[in-house]
């Protein structure tokens, strides 16, 4: 078949998914089943891929998936404890202390301590915390899960300890002898050149994600504030990118100077122990406190079975109250340094099949080195702490299982069509499998021009695999071949592949079905892809135009313009729109709905 209409084909899976979620707007317990079949089909009648392949693909779907399902329970379960020790009443009100300002609220919790969580733990863990916690906060649930998703982009390279970095770069480039002589030309071993190319992620994800904090408030009150307006998000502009400034420096320099293992962790931590502090000094803060408007004014899709209570007085500590989430940053750290065995005893337990059905797809699993079972550790512990009864945790852990249980067809679906359209490269025809296809052809059209496409490549990869660490690995090797194809510096082009899989966090099906399941608004996951679809085609193309720049230097080229364009507009927007008309958006009857 000419590779032109195998292409066409290959598309649409992917194509599916899309019309199904975005355009027809089907909730993803729906839009997935009937993706996941059409990719099935397209797998076995036009790549004529095996039915054993096709199977042990899908099981090895599902085994992802009940793994993400055990993570956002975790999440949950963690959340609804605080909920029902009355901890969550202390969490709030110290939130509230630093301000009240909602957008400033979500820079903080989101932008800071997400990229913590992230670099701690990775594979969709912010978000699955986050959102919940936001609703927790006072925060429309799907505000808080739009937010915690525009967060999962800068750090997610880094996130997991350098996973995406070590684990999915480093195994898509290792073995290969035109990597290797690459490495040896620079004078640098293979391990090196790895940590070299972490270290110009770090700088694209730097420069880029200085402006997430900002992007992120403008989609805030553009979608949710009373006026729908992101002239209200740019009234932050100084202390939105104070933050991007506080996390973005330690974090390119920490990766640099030290490597790929804890960018986003320090990140996040620095820039919290600077911009708590100064938030707390008024240091940047706006002159006006923005907050939603009344509940009895909010949009029904907004709201779903998680809401906030109404804010007592606290009476647990603020040091007692966060501690579970202190205890749960430590642990995940503690076990995911390879200095300390504890990350191994935790892998002693394992599920492992290998040659599933007769095929080269083995299946692994370790639960207990899962996020899910610390945060479940930690809840457990919590009754202690909180001196529950029997009755509270209960109640914490039937919430949880509903929340669980009606996420679960939409995740048992999605991660098995990702499986199977990935391993479509065993077939009769000896196709490439759908993705590579689809990058070969885009890559046979572009030329130099290349860099402007790698951010995009690495995005779709993590869209259909739902990790930066998978599309690494699947995609990692292209680039660098595509790279050197058309004469372009293939270290670089690797690197931008890193930081459009990161961005494709954004948008990748389990992460919003994960997240949304933790906010109680499951089934409006089209909806949310739409909205985040803005801050992740700013990402790509700005990500693009740096990457030309860097290869090609600047000139008149299109990355140049590129990178102008994004940086004057910014400039336009703030100067335009970023100055405050002495307006009180904070009313007492929104200080009443943001206390219910």
């Amino acid at each position: 078949m000419d590779t032109g209409w195998l292409s066409l084909i290959a598309l649409t899976p992917i194509l599916s998914v899309l019309l199904f979620l975005v355009l027809l707007k089907w909730p993803a317990k729906r839009a997935m089943p009937l993706a996941f079949m059409i990719t099935v089909l397209v797998a076995f009648f036009v790549w004529q891929v095996p039915k054993n392949q096709i199977a042990a693909a899908s099981m090895n779907g599902v085994v992802t998936a009940l793994e993400v399902l055990f993570i956002v329970f975790g999440a949950v379960l963690m959340l609804n404890t605080l909920r029902e020790s009355g901890a969550i009443h202390t969490i709030r009100q110290g939130f509230m202390n630093i301000s009240p300002d909602r957008r400033i609220q979500a820079i903080v919790i989101c932008w800071l301590f997400g990229s913590f969580i992230e670099g701690a733990s990775g594979w969709g863990t912010p978000a699955a915390i986050l959102a919940p916690l936001l609703v927790a906060v006072g925060f429309p649930a799907m505000a808080a899960v739009m937010v915690a998703l525009i967060i999962q982009s800068t750090p997610v390279s880094f996130g997991a300890v350098g996973t995406p970095i070590l684990v999915g770069v480093g195994n898509g480039l290792s073995g290969q002898s035109n990597v290797e002589e690459t490495a040896s030309s620079l004078g640098m071993s293979f391990t090196t050149y790895i940590q070299s190319i972490g270290g110009q992620v770090a700088i694209f994800h730097g420069i880029i994600g200085l402006f997430i904090p900002l992007m992120l408030v403008m989609m805030l009150t553009l979608f949710f504030g009373e006026k729908k307006s992101i002239r209200s998000g740019l009234q932050v502009w100084k202390f939105a990118l104070f933050a991007g400034v506080a996390f973005t420096v330690p974090y390119a320099l920490v990766a640099n100077l030290l490597g790929p293992e804890f960018p986003a962790l320090f990140g996040g931590l620095i820039g919290l122990a600077i911009v708590i502090p100064a938030a707390k000094k008024g240091w940047f803060m706006p002159k006006e406190t923005w907050d939603f408007a009344n509940t009895s004014k909010w949009d029904p899709e907004w709201t779903g079975k998680l809401t906030a209570d109404r804010l007592v007085q606290p009476t647990i500590s603020p040091l007692k109250a966060w501690l579970p989430y202190v205890v749960i940053g430590f642990l995940l750290v503690l076990t995911r340094m390879d200095l300390f065995p504890f990350g191994d005893w935790l892998k002693q337990v394992s599920i492992q099949v290998n040659q599933l059905f007769g095929t080269d797809i083995s299946l692994e699993s370790t639960p207990l080195f899962l996020p899910g079972f610390i945060m479940i550790c930690v809840s457990l512990m919590s009754i202690f702490l909180y001196q529950m009864n029997k009755t509270q945790y209960q109640s914490a852990l039937s919430q949880s299982t509903k929340m669980i249980i009606s996420a679960a067809p939409a995740l048992l679906f999605s991660v098995p069509l990702v499986q199977v359209f990935i391993n479509s490269d065993v077939n009769a025809l000896g196709y490439e499998s759908m993705p590579l296809l689809l990058a070969t052809t885009v890559s046979s059209l572009t030329g130099e021009n290349w860099p402007l496409i790698a951010p995009a490549i690495g995005a779709l990869g993590a869209f259909v695999a739902g990790s930066n660490t998978i599309s690494n690995m699947m995609f990692s090797l292209f680039q660098f071949g595509t790279a050197e194809n058309v004469g372009i510096t293939p270290g670089t082009v690797v690197a931008l592949q890193a930081v459009g899989g990161a961005a494709g966090n954004m948008i990748c099906v389990h992460n919003v079905v994960a997240a949304s399941a933790a906010a109680g608004i499951v089934g409006k996951e089209g909806v949310l892809i739409r909205k985040v679809m803005i801050p992740l085609m700013y990402y790509l193309i700005f990500a693009g135009g740096l990457g030309y720049v860097a290869i090609h230097g600047f000139g008149f080229n299109s990355g140049t313009f590129i990178v102008l364009a994004v940086l004057l507009t910014f400039t336009i927007l703030i100067l335009k729109f970023g100055q405050s008309k002495g307006q009180l958006t904070y009313t007492k009857e929104n200080k009443k709905s943001s206390n219910m």
